[in-house]
């Protein structure tokens, strides 16, 4: 049985999602799809892609959202999103560095459930 739609619009934006080297905000993604779908589809489209857990969300400094593909192994079930993201602060560009190690320490008795790392400053192209 199928559990998940594909739409032209869905699959259009997970392609542009996956081919970009940096996160993309919802205007982002409406701007670049130009009249393919309006804002409440992408939106829906988007909660539909996290749900199914082909991207992730990224919150910048900002407080901007912006969403990025993920590049883990689907075939393990259990996984995270906890690696470090760069938000450029020129050029607002947000990239996920899956090559770098957070590390933190907590308190006993904490149960972490999402962890998320940001770093800010300027991005190779706007050094």
């Amino acid at each position: 049985m199928k559990t998940t739609r594909n739409t032209t619009a869905k699959s259009a934006i997970l392609e542009l999602i996956k081919t970009s080297e940096v996160a993309l905000s919802h205007a982002e993604i409406q701007k670049l799809t130009g009249d393919l779908c309006d804002r409440v589809t992408i939106y829906r489209i988007l909660d539909r892609l996290i749900t199914e857990d082909v991207i992730h969300r990224i919150a910048t400094p900002e407080g901007i959202l912006k969403y990025a593909s993920c590049h883990h192994n689907h075939d393990n079930q259990q996984h995270t999103h906890n690696h470090v993201h760069f938000s450029c602060e020129k050029c607002h560009s947000v990239t996920c560095l899956d090559s770098v190690n957070p590390s933190y320490t907590i308190p006993k008795y904490y149960l972490i459930k999402q962890v998320n790392f940001t770093l800010s400053g300027l991005c190779p192209d706007c050094i």
